[in-house]
C-alpha cells in the first residue's frame, strides 16, 4: 500500500492544525502543501492560500447540508450500495434547492 502523503498535493485543514511538529514538518517533508490558517498567538505567523482555504469553507456547508438527512447523519442502510443511493437522492435535492 503507498504512503498516504505520496497521493495528496494539498492538506486543507483549520487553525487547530497549526502544529508544527506534529503536522506542518510532516507535511513539508512529504512535500504536501499545507493550506492551515496559522493561529493568533502564533510569534512567527505563515503564509497559506487563503482562495484555496474558501473551498474548504463551501465543502464543509455542504456536509452540514446533507447532514440534516436523518437517514444520512444516522447511517440507517446496512448496504454501502443503498447509503450511496440515499446520498445521491439528499445530493440531488440540495441541488435543485
Amino acid at each position: 500500500m503507498p504512503d498516504i502523503l505520496t497521493c495528496i498535493e494539498s492538506f486543507l485543514a483549520d487553525k487547530a492544525y497549526d502544529a508544527a511538529e506534529r503536522v506542518l514538518d510532516l507535511l513539508k517533508n512529504a512535500g504536501v502543501r499545507a493550506v492551515i490558517p496559522p493561529k493568533s498567538n502564533r510569534k512567527e505567523p505563515r503564509e497559506y492560500d487563503e482562495e484555496m482555504y474558501k473551498a474548504r469553507h463551501l465543502i464543509e456547508n455542504f456536509f452540514a447540508k446533507l447532514k440534516q438527512y436523518r437517514a444520512i447523519a444516522t447511517r440507517y442502510d446496512k448496504r454501502a450500495s443503498t447509503f450511496l443511493g440515499g446520498i445521491h437522492l439528499a445530493v440531488a435535492i440540495i441541488w435543485l434547492n
